[in-house]
């Protein structure tokens, strides 16, 4: 198995590093490699910096020191705390990042098309055929199908293309000394620094994204203290250079979070026409053979085969958009990241990876995207009219569709979850009509 895995990685590597060269060779020049603040070159301000940002970095500090105490009880040494925060600075670009995260802000047409790109699915393809025999032997051991290894290679990293050159204790610590994933920020902290004592690796050189994942298939650094496998037999865990370890890593988050081999992630299906839309929830799980009286059926026109499956029903852009039946695989890869964006864009990879087609239906490409703002403002509007969509931060989660769901059933609208131009529209003008 071990020399089997070390093979896997050499079929693979090459052809994702020469992906990588051909990218570059057209694309703009590289960036440099990451400096921590404390050793750029020092450039001359060309204003006093802002009052604001004196305030923000003075509570950045005083973090990095208190947060010691925190990290020295948690077990970590005191040589390693130090030798991991020597040099960083409050990172603005990941405090922007962090309000900006694109499977929650883009429209998920303009996300899937550069998520399921056709160039996506040829390398995808590519890499899938470079070496079956060493991914299916992954499979039998963690019972993950080859392609949804691959596809989420490819939404995370562009097959190692864009791993992340930040940091990672600089964008943890970030997120980590204030703001809404503090808590989040923490954790990863000390669980980057336990990663960095267990396989003896130099602070300098762990790089990340903004939210502190890392390597091909970015990974947290507490998944990786869960989940870390040496895929290609050489006594090391390295998710930055090493396919193998990567894939064979995925494999076992996924296979620990509970997939199901050998039945499907989900279908693209059409409803009827007056369906309610209230049903078309992750949480509303009714079996295929429920759904299919409800007048449900596979936009492709194949029947269901298996009827006492248990099955929801998602319209991610809407009553106007495709609709897709999912299973319980599609929840499992929600738990690798949780934006029904983000797995549908894995679910459809893998799908094309092995021939499969495109979605049918079309999407509203028309509907205009909500700026920041003006999520916010639906958020802070839906509260005034007395619903819940909890903190008015821009992200449009779970908790803020049903609150719209709940002001499109009071106003005989389609319960559809959907935030448009025209609904913020609707829900501005209800306020004006309370006198708000």
């Amino acid at each position: 198995m071990t020399n089997a895995l070390r093979h896997l990685n050499r079929a693979l590597l090459p052809i994702a590093l020469g992906a990588f060269a051909t990218a570059c060779a057209t694309a703009a020049p590289a960036r440099g490699p990451y400096i921590p603040a404390a050793y750029a070159p020092k450039v001359a301000a060309a204003q006093p910096m802002a009052a604001a940002d004196q305030a923000a970095d003075a509570k950045f500090a005083a973090f990095v020191h208190d947060f010691r105490a925190t990290a020295l009880a948690a077990g970590i040494k005191p040589e390693t705390y130090d030798r991991s925060m020597a040099g960083i600075a409050r990172n603005p670009r990941v405090e922007q990042a962090n309000l900006q995260q694109p499977e929650f802000v883009k429209p998920i047409w303009e996300y899937l098309d550069t998520a399921v790109s056709d160039k996506r699915v040829a390398t995808g393809a590519q890499l899938f055929a470079a070496d079956q025999p060493m991914l299916e032997k992954l499979h039998t051991r963690f019972g993950v199908p080859p392609e949804y290894l691959v596809a989420i290679w490819g939404v995370e990293s562009n097959y190692g293309d864009a791993m992340g050159h930040l940091n990672m204790f600089e964008a943890l610590a970030t997120l980590a000394y204030d703001g809404p994933r503090m808590d989040f920020g923490r954790k990863e902290l000390i669980a980057a620094m336990k990663m960095e004592e267990r396989e003896n690796l130099d602070p300098k050189q762990m790089t990340s994204s903004w939210a502190g994942a890392f390597g091909q298939t970015q990974f947290v650094p507490s998944s990786f203290l869960t989940n870390g496998v040496d895929g290609d037999g050489d006594g090391k865990i390295d998710l930055w250079h090493s396919p193998a370890d990567a894939i064979a890593s995925t494999a076992l988050l996924l296979a620990n979070a509970g997939w199901k081999d050998k039945e499907p992630w989900g279908y693209e299906v059409t409803v009827p026409t007056g369906f309610d839309y209230a049903d078309a929830d992750i949480d509303t799980v009714k079996t295929v053979a429920e759904w299919k009286k409800l007048g449900v059926h596979k936009t492709n026109g194949e029947p269901f085969t298996v009827l006492d499956r248990p099955a929801a029903i998602i319209v991610p852009a809407g009553a106007r958009g495709p609709a897709f039946m999912v299973f319980d695989d599609f929840k499992t890869v929600l738990k690798y990241n949780n934006a029904q964006s983000y797995a549908l864009a894995v679910c459809l990879l893998a799908d094309r990876i092995k021939g499969g087609g495109s979605v049918i239906a079309s999407w509203p490409r028309s509907e205009m995207p909500l700026t920041r703002d003006e999520r916010i403002a639906f958020q802070n509007d839906l509260k005034k009219l007395g619903y819940d969509p909890g903190d008015a931060d821009g992200v449009l989660g779970h908790k803020v569709r049903a609150a719209i769901r709940a002001f499109q059933k009071a106003n005989g609208l389609p319960a559809d979850g959907f935030a448009t131009q025209d609904l913020l529209v609707r829900v501005e003008r209800a306020i004006a009509a309370k006198g708000g």
